[in-house]
């Protein structure tokens, strides 16, 4: 890979503030929504139509932790482009490229990989899936934050990310379900590859930064794609055995209770924030390690706020938790209550994308116009209602219009949520190094959510369905104790 500080920053340039920007921010979220559902709930679901224990469903939660872990990888996409495409298209639309293929051949793997026969194939084409979804998720995140550096700024083009995001994921979740009900599994990843490849000429499409020639471009990168794809998959494949054996020494199964495990685990990140913040405000100016560009950016960010970054990761760790909760087991329990594949992709269809298209603009506006705290209070209790819609749809006897309020509440207050938070993210950043922290921050506000997720299983054993989906609405609204604290803003 090559180094680059301006790869792409000529476009933004040409682009910023009008139309042209929003409409490429859009398709970049419509593109990093598509696999989501595929490697999350649709995949749950699919588990538990194929028969897998409800601790096995939530086992494979724990796929969706490698999006949180994006800050490890992220400081490469703000330092190198990828050869090939990055000589034409700039550093981040290189980054975007790969990812995209990586994305479709992943949801190919899928297709293909059987559940019932080979559980470790599927969670290893899952967790690819992971990998190259956030990495495109990650490119086009620290392109938005390097183009605009303020709420109202970064507002419409959050707006335009979480439309096509939320759109796209909403659209393949819901065609994904209603294919499997009336074709198999394998169409409907397949069908969902087809979708997702369809970006990657478009971004192609997208006007070059040098003149150079794109065919000879085009081939370098569709080489360099080939030889990263291969070697994901063999360092996945062994990382994967490795863990598989700890987890079978351990005495680790499905049925075991891990709630206690993953309670100490959420704890540890602050222990040792705990300890580290002093050591990191006494280095020196011109300390090497505050140049590293692999873990200078978290440094920075540390030094910035001192011990307030603590209360800064604890509110963001807790503002979406009740939402990851609620996504593992929401499909599970519509198909425990009695809905079919179809009503279940049906209320996943148009009506959960209105709602979604709606709470992510009445979400945009709110941070435009209102103070920081008052829209992020008012999309935690968006969240919290729709959480707590499934206890309703639990105890009513199942109705295609149950189904479809309780889907509009969740998508709703879902998206309202998001599109308030993903702003207040964007303005915290430094724009010195918007991809790194932009993925710490983002994937730290789902690593502990994401971690207690894997548990759910064993939590619903303790307090069934009702006191599940309470506890995630409990949990949206606890957020809201720690608004006080917050700053606005990271920078001066």
């Amino acid at each position: 890979m090559e180094a680059t500080a301006t790869e792409g920053e000529g476009l933004q340039a040409r682009t910023t503030g009008n139309a042209r920007t929003v409409a490429l921010f859009g398709l970049l979220g419509f593109s990093s929504g598509l696999p989501f559902l595929l490697f999350s709930a649709v995949l749950f679901l699919r588990l538990t139509k194929n028969g897998a224990p409800l601790g096995v469903v939530a086992f494979f939660a724990w796929v969706s932790l490698l999006p949180t872990l994006k800050f490890a990888w992220a400081p490469m996409l703000d330092r190198l482009t990828i050869p090939g495409f990055g000589g034409v298209w700039g550093r981040w639309r290189s980054w975007i490229l790969l990812s995209q293929l990586g994305v479709v051949v992943s949801l190919v793997g899928l297709a293909f990989a059987d559940p019932d026969q080979n559980l470790a194939l599927t969670a290893l084409w899952a967790l690819q899936l992971a990998f190259w979804a956030t990495t495109l998720e990650a490119a086009a995140d620290g392109w938005r934050c390097e183009v605009a550096h303020d709420a109202k700024s970064q507002a419409p083009l959050v707006s335009a990310v979480l439309w096509g995001y939320r759109s796209a994921m909403v659209a393949a979740g819901s065609a994904a379900v209603v294919m499997a009900d009336y074709s198999s599994w394998g169409t409907a990843y397949l069908a969902v590859a087809a979708a997702a490849f369809v970006a990657f000429p478009l971004v192609l499409a997208t006007a070059p930064e040098s003149d150079r020639a794109k065919l000879p471009a085009l081939a370098a990168g569709l080489a360099i794609t080939a030889g990263l794809v291969i070697a994901g998959l063999a360092a996945t494949g062994l990382i994967g055995t490795g863990v598989l054996y700890v987890v079978g020494a351990a005495g680790i199964t499905p049925q075991s209770n891990v709630t206690p495990v993953v309670l100490v685990l959420c704890g540890l990140p602050f222990v040792i924030m705990m300890l580290a913040i002093p050591r990191i405000r006494a280095l020196a100016p011109d300390n090497k390690l505050l140049a590293s560009p692999a873990i200078g950016p978290y440094l920075d960010f540390f030094r910035t706020l001192g011990f307030m970054a603590i209360g800064i990761l604890a509110f963001v760790s807790l503002y979406r938790m009740g939402d990851v909760l609620a996504l593992t087991l929401a499909k599970p329990l519509l198909s425990s209550v009695g809905y079919t594949l179809t009503q279940i992709g049906i209320a996943d269809g148009a009506l959960s994308l209105i709602a979604n298209i709606a709470g992510v603009g009445i979400g945009g506006w709110a941070a435009a116009r209102f103070d920081t705290r008052i829209s992020l209070a008012l999309g935690a209790a968006f969240a919290a209602l729709g959480n707590t819609a499934y206890v309703w749809l639990a105890n009513v006897p199942p109705s295609d219009a149950v189904l479809y309020l309780t889907a509009f509440a969740d998508n709703f207050g879902n998206g309202m949520a998001a599109a308030v938070f993903v702003v207040y993210l964007s303005v915290l950043v430094n724009p010195k190094y918007p991809a790194a922290q932009y993925a710490f921050l983002a994937g730290f506000a789902f690593l502990l959510p994401r971690l207690l997720a894997g548990a759910s299983a064993s939590i619903q054993r303790d307090i069934g369905y009702d006191g599940f989906f309470i506890l995630s609405g409990a949990l949206s609204l606890a957020s809201v104790l720690l608004l006080p604290l917050l700053p606005r803003k990271m920078q001066p």
